[in-house]
């Protein structure tokens, strides 16, 4: 764990985020069958994502049938989305909604979810998909204050890395759009 490592994540954009998020133990360092396992998971996650959160373009005055049939196919998919979230990670079974920003550097988050141990597994859950968890492997590397740290991730490959600043660049450029609606 370096200071580059903290002046690389500071340097970057990162998303700020209320999620439902926990952590646990991890051995330290991971086994590359293990980081493999998880780069493989994460892909999934970060894909289905992807998908999921795709905003289209309120189109609903287009007179266009095919138009039409693809916003109501859209409308059920979401329905489908959110019963099978349901089904698999009900709220209640949820962690609780922390407020934490990250990027693929890292993340800085409440210190009080750290486990002991050298090791953790961040596991972040985003509404569009709450059964599918972005897990990613660190360890904590500095205090920020007296209730946030910072954790730095393990080296992900580049496809995941690159996945995950799209996922935080994403993020981000919706929050700056609602924050110019409510402005304008």
């Amino acid at each position: 764990m370096t200071a580059s490592s903290w002046e690389e994540f500071e340097q970057r954009l990162s998303s700020e985020e209320i999620l439902h998020v926990d952590c646990v133990p991890l051995a330290w360092p991971p086994s590359p069958e293990q980081l493999q396992r998880l780069a493989e998971r994460n892909a999934n996650t970060l894909a289905t994502l992807d998908a999921l959160e795709e905003r289209r373009l309120d189109l609903g005055d287009d007179d266009n049938p095919l138009m039409q049939e693809m916003l109501r196919m859209d409308a059920k998919l979401t329905a489908l989305v959110e019963i099978v979230n349901q089904m698999l990670a009900p709220g209640a079974s949820l962690p609780s909604r922390q407020a934490l920003r990250f990027n693929a550097i890292g993340a800085v988050l409440p210190s009080a979810l750290l486990p002991s141990g050298e090791g953790l597994l961040l596991r972040l859950r985003f509404d569009a998909c709450r059964s599918l968890p972005l897990e990613l492997a660190g360890r904590p590397s500095r205090k920020i204050d007296e209730s946030r740290s910072y954790v730095e991730f393990v080296k992900q490959n580049d496809a995941t890395s690159d996945a995950i600043e799209r996922l935080v660049f994403r993020h981000h450029r919706r929050k700056v759009a609602g924050a110019r609606q409510q402005l304008g």
